[in-house]
């Protein structure tokens, strides 16, 4: 199968996509739906992109067109999930959604818990979460691009942040990825 991968060049999942024999394109660019059209995939996977995928594209390859993002969802789309579930106490975990014309809108495939331990530096939950979406891939590829998975609406409201509200709450991360996850708990609810 030929699968275009929205994502960093260096990604980890390029690896996980090459063992199951898949044909891959890589696209670490933003990209438009005459690119798409020319490479002409079987499916698109997108993980760790950094543009918006426009509306167009994702109508072209409806059911065909999955996001990896590190939040529980509904909670936490957009930018910087992994911060905001801890800074706003929401539930923590990875989910596998197939795209839509929103932000990290769409069904829902396959999601699961990952557990923040307070002795934590903000780099080990990080990490937690990867390596936990990308075994989910691993566990579920063969149903989601053979169209047998289930999509689940996403319920309830959720929360959504921008780039931008990373501003708010920098101050909290003196240390950056080092900054213990207990700190930054203790700091974001002495600010609320």
């Amino acid at each position: 199968m030929k699968v275009l991968f929205l994502g960093n060049i260096g990604s980890p999942l390029i690896d996980v996509l090459k063992s199951f024999g898949e044909e891959l394109i890589v696209c670490a660019r933003k990209l438009d739906l005459a690119f798409v059209r020319e490479v002409d995939p079987d499916f698109v996977v997108s993980y760790g992109y950094p543009f918006i995928v426009k509306k167009d594209v994702i109508n072209s390859y409806e059911g065909r067109i999955i996001n990896l993002h590190i939040s529980f969802l509904p909670w936490n789309r957009g930018s910087d999930p992994e911060l905001w579930s801890l800074v706003d106490n929401t539930p923590k975990g990875v989910s596998i959604h197939y795209m839509d014309a929103g932000i990290d809108t769409g069904d829902l495939i396959v999601q699961a818990k990952v557990t923040c331990k307070p002795d934590d530096l903000l780099e080990n939950y990080y990490n937690r979460l990867h390596n936990t979406i990308r075994e989910l891939f691993k566990e579920n590829w063969n149903e989601i691009k053979e169209g047998k998975c289930q999509r689940t609406p996403q319920q309830g409201e959720g929360s959504y942040h921008r780039s931008v509200d990373k501003e708010m709450i920098v101050h909290l991360l003196p240390l950056g990825e080092k900054t213990p996850i207990h700190s930054l708990i203790s700091a974001s609810n002495s600010n609320k």
